[in-house]
């Protein structure tokens, strides 16, 4: 495994990208910041934004992120130090923003799901199955719009046949599936480790696009992000979902948020691809994938709609994270077994305009315990004269 560049951490324009996050200062008052990078270097602004909400929410965020007073922590280079020298360490960009995610939002990732429905979890069977639901389904499900007509003629012949399935409902019916992917302040950042369940035998990276909604319901920005799965469990029932999601260290966002300027817009993220490239530590193991965001089935304001509205606020703001195409089946192993993370697997997820999310996987259990939460947060604010409490 190659080491990490400043150019591949970065957007490939990055001279023009406006860049915020979080770190991690040690020091007398050790404590998360939020900082912006401006001609790769790090500036602490928490001063002007004592959280990644408030800054998102601010009604000109790109101003402050590029011309608020704040202190400079050094180049960007030094956040990849691997000796432990740096006067930072990146944190997930978000803070106390819900974490919010769509699923089966491509017609690969759909008809994975319903596979991994029909297998009951079983990896072993998958491959069977793929080649029988393929075979009845037929045609491109990308070319289907949710809701529409012909979304709903296919849902009534796939009844017909008893091939129905809930993957299906929200896949091209009229409601898109949103969950909560991981708690406020949960999040992992570039670097750190993404965990796995130990129950787990048949798991894998999600490698997506999240975007950042700020307390208004606008979108501000994106980033990168690893909706981490495992396939067993969710594959043995949808109800197990929350145990499939949501576990030490199983969300990963970084390594920024890039936020919507002159240069950068939802129109970009439309077009994106996100590229994602594992490497096992163990075996030698190199598999690729990508993600067209042109081949998604509803479109990234549509699954913002569908989160937040009239019908639920979000006062903090959220993160979105909107479904990937990525399904590996690549063999690792035994023939027909498909893939699964061993670990110690390096995961890379990137995109030109948003630039590369690292981890290496560990099983939940053994990643660093989450212990910093939003009380935490607050009171290390204030002992930092950053804010007032009550």
């Amino acid at each position: 495994m190659k080491n990490f560049s400043v150019n591949e951490l970065l957007p490939l324009d990055a001279h023009q990208a406006t860049l915020v996050g979080r770190v991690w200062r040690d020091g007398p008052l050790p404590g998360p910041s939020v900082i912006a990078v401006r001609d790769g270097e790090i500036f602490d602004i928490t001063a002007h934004a004592p959280t990644m909400a408030d800054l998102l929410d601010h009604p000109d965020a790109v101003a402050v992120a590029r011309t608020a007073a704040g202190e400079s922590l050094g180049p960007v280079s030094s956040l990849l130090d691997a000796g432990g020298a740096a006067a930072a360490t990146l944190l997930a960009p978000c803070d106390v923003q819900a974490i919010k995610a769509c699923g089966v939002t491509f017609a690969v990732s759909l008809l994975e799901r319903v596979i991994e429905e029909q297998a009951r979890g079983s990896a072993a069977q998958a491959s069977e199955i793929r080649g029988r639901i393929q075979e009845l389904i037929g045609g491109d499900l990308s070319r289907i719009k949710p809701g529409s007509p012909k979304a709903l003629a296919l849902q009534e012949e796939l009844e017909r046949r008893g091939a129905w399935s809930q993957y299906m409902e929200v896949g091209i019916g009229p409601y898109a599936e949103v969950f909560t992917k991981s708690q406020p302040m949960s999040a992992v950042g570039f670097g750190a480790e993404v965990g796995l369940l130990s129950e787990s035998s048949w798991n894998n990276p999600e490698p997506e696009i999240v975007l950042a909604v700020n307390q208004h319901g606008r979108c501000v920005g994106a980033s990168l992000g690893n909706d981490v799965n495992l396939r067993d469990i969710e594959g043995r029932s949808a109800l197990l979902l929350g145990k499939a999601k949501d576990n030490n260290a199983s969300c990963a966002i970084g390594p920024f948020i890039r936020l919507f300027d002159d240069h950068f817009s939802i129109d970009i993220v439309r077009e994106a691809t996100v590229t994602l490239l594992i490497e096992g530590e163990s075996d030698g193991f190199v598999l690729e994938g990508m993600s067209d965001m042109r081949e998604i089935s509803r479109d990234p304001l549509d699954l913002i709609r569908q989160t937040s509205g009239a019908h639920h606020q979000y006062p903090d703001g959220f993160m979105l994270f909107l479904g990937t195409m990525f399904s590996p089946i690549k063999d690792r192993g035994v023939e027909g077994s498909g893939f699964t993370h061993k670990l110690g697997d390096r995961v890379t997820i990137a995109s030109a305009s948003l630039g590369a999310l690292m981890n290496t996987v560990q099983l939940s259990s053994a990643a660093a315990p989450w212990t910093f939460g939003v009380r935490a947060l607050y009171r290390n604010l204030a002992a930092r004269g950053l804010v007032s409490l009550p």
